[in-house]
C-alpha cells in the first residue's frame, strides 16, 4: 500500500484530469479519424459506501461483488437486493501494511464456488497465507478453508505487502507480493544494508532472492486437492525457475519488484501487467530529477525486473555502503549479480527487464500526461470488445486492445494504446469527468460495466467515501432511473404521505422527464404529490418516469396504514459518551406509541452490557437479533459458518434446532467446553446418525462463544426496569477498548391489520481515552505504528487549517481534554469547534515549536480547558498557525476527556 510522497505528504483524493486537446491525438496514439467516445455516455453509480480499507474485489457471475477489507472484513454487495452484507471477519494481522489483502473468484466459480484469499495470519507467527474457501449464496463457509501456500514474513518494519490475486485465461492464479523490507532507514538510497543484524533492511534477501517469495509475482495452477501433506496446486510450465526448485522457488513468474500492488493479465496474449510503487532516493537520474520512479511493467515472459538494483529505464543505483556512508559501483543490468550475504538463492540473476512506462516526481518528457508529484502506479484490465459480444454495457470498440492504468495519488485514469506486438504507442485520459477517492481496484464485469473500488480519504482508517462504484456505458437513448422518496412508510389513519421523484435522474443531456404516480387506485402526475390515506391497509405506490424518446424507468414502494411506529428514547443526566472510574449512569427509557396508549411495559426490554469489542459496536447493534448484545459477535460468527445448513434456530432441520440444543444443555456443568470441543472436532450420535462437520481452524475461544450464544437461547430475557441507576465496574481490568451499551427495545401490539412494529434506542459509553487516528473525517496523515515509532500510531501533517472530526460526542460534565503530543514542527494552536470547522470555539491549546531527535521519545501531555458545554456535538479539531507559517506544527497520539 506504500505510496511514494515527498515528506510523507497526505494521500489525496483522485479527481480525474481534464481531457487533452485534439491536436495531441497522434502523440496519444489515437488513430486519425477515430472518434473519441463521449464521456457523458458513461453513467456512474455508487453502489456502496463506508467501507473500512477495501483492498480488492471479485465480481461473481451473478454480478454480486465480494470485497475484502484490510482489517479482515469480507463484504459482499448483493446486486439483486442492492445492499452490502458482511460475510465474515477473518482473523488477520493488520499491522504495518499487512492484513486481508486479496480476493479472487475461481474461473469455474459457478460450479465449485471457490474464493481465494491472501492474508497475513493473525497470531504470534509472522506468516502470510494463500487459501481458498467456498461461498454458498451469502454464506462464506470458513470450515472449508484450504491452505494453498504459506510463507514467512517480518512484521517489525514497514512496508510493502502487495497481495493482489487474479487469474489468466488458462486458469492460472497469480499472486503479487511486496518486498516486506525496512523502507524507513535507507538514507536516500535503497534497502541493501548488508551489515550483520540488518537482514530486514536488505532487499537482496527478498526481491532479488530466488528462494524467497517476497517481491515477486507468482503463478500456480490450483487443483481440487493435493497428495497428503502436499499443496493443492501444481506448477505450470514456463515459470521463471525449474519445477524441481533447483534454482529458485518454482512458483515465481517474475521477481525484482518493490511493491507490485495491482496486477492484470491480458486475456489474449497472457502478458502480465503491474504497477510497481517506487522508492524515494536522492540519486540523480539521467532523465532529470531523481531515480525515484513508479513503473508500469509488462512481462511477455518470466523475468527479473530490476529491484533493488535498477529503477525506471534500467537506471542503475549505486551500491551504497551503510557502514562507510559511501557509494559503491553499479550493477550491470545485462548480468546482475546478487552477492549479498542475505541471499539464499542463485547468485547470477536473469537480465533486468525495463518497464513499459515510468515516471518520477517531476514532469516526464517521455510520458507528459502523467503529471508530477507523489505517485502510486497501478495496472488495470486490458479490454477486448469481442470478449463481451452481448454485454449490455460493453465499452465502445474504440477501447479494443487498450490497457487501463491508474494512479492512486495523481489525478487520472489512462487508456494505454498498444501496437499489435504489445509495444507502447500512447495514452489518453479515461473518464475525465469521474471523481473517485483513491482508486484501489478496477475490473470489468461480465455485463461490460466498469467497477472501481475506492479506498477513501482516510489512510489506515474507515472512510465515509470508501466504496464501490459501477460505471455503465450505453449507446442511444438511455432509460431514466426512477426513485421514490416518501415522507413515511407507516402511519396511523389518516396518514398523509408526501411523495417525491427528486432522486430520479436521466443521464442523457437535455432529456426532460414526466412523472406518473399510481397510488390508492388513482393515477396522478408531477414530480411531487401528496396523498392522504383514510383507511387502514397496505397500499402499493408506483412511479414511472418517461423521457421524450419513450424511455421509461419504474420504482415501487409499499405504504402501510393503520399502525404508526413507536418511538423510544433514553434520557440521562450523565455524560452520554464516556465512562470514568467510580462513576455511574442514570437512565430513563421513554416509549411513545399512538395505538398502544398507554404502552404495555411488558413489551419493552432494557439490557445493559459491557462489550470488550467497543470499536465494532455498529456491527454488534445490527447483529443482535434478540436485543442481547452479550452474544452479538458469536451470533455474527454463527451466521458466517456452515452450521446454518443443518441447524435452524427454531425448527428441526438436518440436525436439531438451536433452541432444542439449548434446552438440552443449558445450565449443565461442563456443557460449554464439551460442545465447543465437538464444534471443533465434529462427531455424531447424540441427535441421530448424521455426522456433524468439524471446524478444526476455529479457535477455541470462538467455539466457546458460539456455544454460549446457542445456550443463551434457552434463557428467558431478563429486563431492567425502564428507569434506574447503573454501576460502571465491569470494565475494570479489561483494558480501554470496550464499551457499555444500554439498549432499549419495544415491540408494539400491531393495529388495524398491520404487523407489530419495533422501536429501539441505545446509549453507548466508551473509554474517555480516544486515539486521534480513529477520526471520522479529516485531512491529516496517519503514521502506522512500527518499531521505529515505538509502535505508536499517530497523526501528523498538521498544516494550517487542516482538521480532524469526531462525530457526536457529549461534552456534558467535560471540563478539559488532555492531548498526548510531540513537539515536532513550528508549533501552533489546536482549536476545538462545535459542529463545523468554523463553529463555536470551546477550547484552544497552544503548542510550542520543537524538534524531536527520536519519534519514540519526547511525547508529553498538554491539557486544553473547555467552556461549559452541554449536549452531543460533532467536534472539529482545527490546526491554526498564529505566526502565519505554512509548515507542519506538531504530532498527536491520543486525547483524554476529563470529567468535572
Amino acid at each position: 500500500m506504500s505510496v511514494k510522497l515527498v515528506n510523507l505528504v497526505v494521500w489525496s483524493g483522485l479527481l480525474l484530469a481534464s481531457f487533452v486537446s485534439s491536436d495531441r491525438r497522434l502523440t496519444l496514439g489515437i488513430p486519425p479519424g477515430r472518434a473519441i467516445p463521449d464521456s457523458s455516455r458513461f453513467t456512474p453509480m455508487m453502489l456502496a459506501q463506508g467501507l473500512d480499507e477495501p483492498m480488492e474485489m471479485a465480481i461473481l457471475p451473478n454480478l454480486n461483488v465480494v470485497i475484502v477489507e484490510r482489517k479482515g472484513g469480507v463484504r459482499m454487495y448483493d446486486a439483486q437486493a442492492k445492499q452490502l452484507k458482511t460475510l465474515a471477519r477473518l482473523h488477520v494481522f493488520s499491522g504495518i501494511e499487512d492484513g486481508l489483502l486479496g480476493v479472487a473468484a475461481d474461473p469455474d466459480f459457478a460450479r465449485n464456488h471457490w474464493l481465494y484469499f491472501f492474508y497475513a495470519v493473525g497470531g504470534d507467527k509472522s506468516i502470510s497465507r494463500l487459501s481458498r474457501m467456498e461461498l454458498r449464496g451469502d454464506q462464506l463457509l470458513l470450515n472449508t478453508e484450504k491452505t494453498l501456500l504459506e510463507f514467512p514474513t517480518q512484521r517489525k518494519y514497514c512496508c510493502h505487502s502487495a497481495g493482489y490475486l487474479t487469474f489468466d485465461a488458462k486458469g492460472f492464479l497469480y499472486l503479487s507480493t511486496g518486498d516486506n523490507t525496512n523502507a524507513e532507514e535507507t538514507e536516500g538510497y535503497v534497502p541493501v544494508d548488508e551489515r550483520p543484524g540488518r537482514e530486514l533492511a536488505d532487499d537482496q534477501g527478498t526481491s532479488a532472492n530466488s528462494n524467497d517469495l517476497r517481491g515477486k509475482i507468482m503463478r500456480i495452477k490450483p487443483e481440487p486437492d493435493g497428495p497428503a501433506g502436499a499443496p493443492a496446486y501444481s506448477i505450470p510450465e514456463g515459470n521463471l525457475f525449474p519445477a524441481d526448485g533447483s534454482k529458485g522457488r518454482p512458483e515465481i513468474y517474475t521477481m525484482g519488484s518493490r511493491n507490485p500492488f495491482r496486477v492484470s493479465i491480458d486475456p489474449k496474449t497472457n502478458y502480465v501487467y503491474w504497477g510497481d510503487v517506487g522508492p524515494d532516493t536522492k540519486v540523480p537520474s539521467a532523465e532529470g530529477g531523481l531515480i525515484s520512479f513508479d513503473e508500469i511493467n509488462q512481462a511477455r515472459q518470466p523475468g527479473f525486473f530490476g529491484w533493488p538494483y535498477f529503477v525506471g529505464n534500467n537506471e542503475a543505483l549505486p551500491k551504497y555502503d551503510f557502514a562507510t556512508k559511501k557509494e559503491g559501483p553499479k550493477k550491470d543490468p545485462l548480468r546482475p549479480i546478487n552477492d549479498s550475504p542475505n541471499n539464499t538463492g542463485i547468485r547470477e540473476l536473469p537480465p533486468a527487464q525495463p518497464p513499459m512506462i515510468w515516471y518520477n516526481k517531476g514532469e516526464s518528457s517521455r510520458f507528459p500526461l502523467v503529471g508530477k508529484g507523489g505517485a502510486s502506479a497501478m495496472a488495470g484490465p486490458v479490454y477486448y470488445s469481442d470478449l463481451y459480444p452481448d454485454a449490455p454495457y460493453k465499452l465502445p470498440d474504440y477501447y479494443h486492445g487498450k490497457l487501463f492504468i491508474y494512479d492512486w495519488i495523481r489525478k487520472w485514469i489512462m487508456a494505454v494504446t498498444l501496437d499489435p506486438n504489445g509495444n507502447y504507442v500512447g495514452m489518453e485520459p479515461f473518464l475525465p469527468h469521474l471523481k473517485v477517492i483513491s482508486p484501489m481496484d478496477m475490473k470489468i464485469a461480465p455485463d461490460g460495466a466498469v467497477y472501481l473500488l475506492a479506498y477513501g480519504t482516510n489512510w489506515f482508517a474507515k472512510s465515509a467515501d470508501a466504496g464501490l462504484l459501477r460505471v455503465e456505458y450505453s449507446e442511444g437513448n438511455r432509460n431514466p432511473v426512477a426513485a421514490i422518496r416518501a415522507s413515511g412508510l407507516y402511519g396511523a389513519v389518516p396518514f398523509t404521505v408526501k411523495l417525491s421523484a427528486a432522486d430520479s435522474r436521466d443521464y442523457d443531456q437535455g432529456d426532460k422527464l414526466t412523472y406518473t404516480w399510481k397510488v390508492g387506485g388513482k393515477t396522478r402526475s408531477g414530480p411531487e404529490i401528496s396523498h392522504v390515506f383514510t383507511k387502514p391497509g397496505t397500499y402499493p405506490v408506483a412511479l414511472t418516469t418517461t423521457d421524450q424518446q419513450g424511455g421509461t424507468g419504474t420504482a415501487t414502494v409499499e405504504i402501510k396504514v393503520g399502525n404508526s411506529p413507536p418511538r423510544a428514547t433514553i434520557a440521562s443526566a450523565s455524560n452520554r459518551s464516556f465512562y470514568w472510574e467510580g462513576t455511574g449512569l442514570d437512565y430513563r427509557v421513554q416509549i411513545q406509541d399512538s395505538e398502544d396508549n398507554p404502552i404495555d411495559a411488558t413489551r419493552a426490554t432494557v439490557s445493559f452490557n459491557y462489550l470488550p469489542f467497543g470499536k465494532d459496536l455498529a456491527g454488534a447493534l445490527s447483529g443482535a437479533t434478540q436485543g442481547d448484545l452479550r452474544h452479538a459477535e458469536a451470533e455474527k460468527l454463527y451466521n458466517t459458518l456452515d452450521c446454518k445448513a443443518c441447524h435452524a434456530r427454531d425448527s428441526k432441520s438436518v440436525g436439531p434446532s438451536l433452541k432444542d440444543i439449548a434446552g438440552r444443555y443449558h445450565g449443565k456443568a461442563g456443557a460449554v467446553d464439551a460442545l465447543a470441543d465437538k464444534v471443533i472436532k465434529g462427531g455424531s450420535g447424540n441427535w441421530g446418525t448424521y455426522a456433524m462437520s468439524a471446524h478444526p481452524d476455529l479457535p477455541s475461544d470462538e467455539a466457546k462463544g458460539l456455544v454460549r450464544y446457542i445456550l443463551s437461547l434457552d434463557e428467558k430475557p431478563v429486563s431492567l426496569p425502564l428507569s434506574g441507576q447503573l454501576k460502571l465496574t465491569d470494565h475494570i481490568g479489561k483494558g480501554s477498548q470496550g464499551a457499555y451499551v444500554l439498549l432499549a427495545n419495544y415491540l408494539d401490539k400491531g393495529a388495524n391489520g398491520i404487523e407489530p412494529l419495533p422501536a429501539r434506542a441505545h446509549l453507548v459509553l466508551r473509554n474517555p481515552k480516544v486515539e486521534l487516528e480513529d477520526y471520522e473525517d479529516g485531512n491529516v496523515w496517519v503514521v502506522i505504528g512500527t518499531e521505529n515509532t515505538g509502535f505508536i500510531t499517530y497523526i501528523r501533517q498538521t498544516y494550517p487549517n487542516r482538521f480532524v472530526r469526531f462525530n457526536q460526542l457529549d461534552l456534558t460534565h467535560i471540563k478539559s481534554i488532555t492531548f498526548r503530543l510531540l513537539e515536532e514542527g513550528v508549533g501552533g494552536t489546536l482549536e476545538i469547534h462545535l459542529d463545523k470547522a468554523d463553529g463555536p470555539l470551546v477550547g484552544t491549546l497552544k503548542v510550542p515549536p520543537g524538534k524531536a531527535a527520536d519519534y519514540t521519545k519526547g511525547w508529553k501531555d498538554a491539557t486544553a480547558s473547555l467552556k461549559p458545554t452541554a449536549g452531543v456535538h460533532d467536534l472539529y479539531f482545527v490546526f491554526k498557525s498564529p505566526s502565519g507559517a505554512k509548515e507542519e506544527m506538531f504530532f498527536l497520539d491520543w486525547m483524554y476527556f476529563n470529567k468535572d
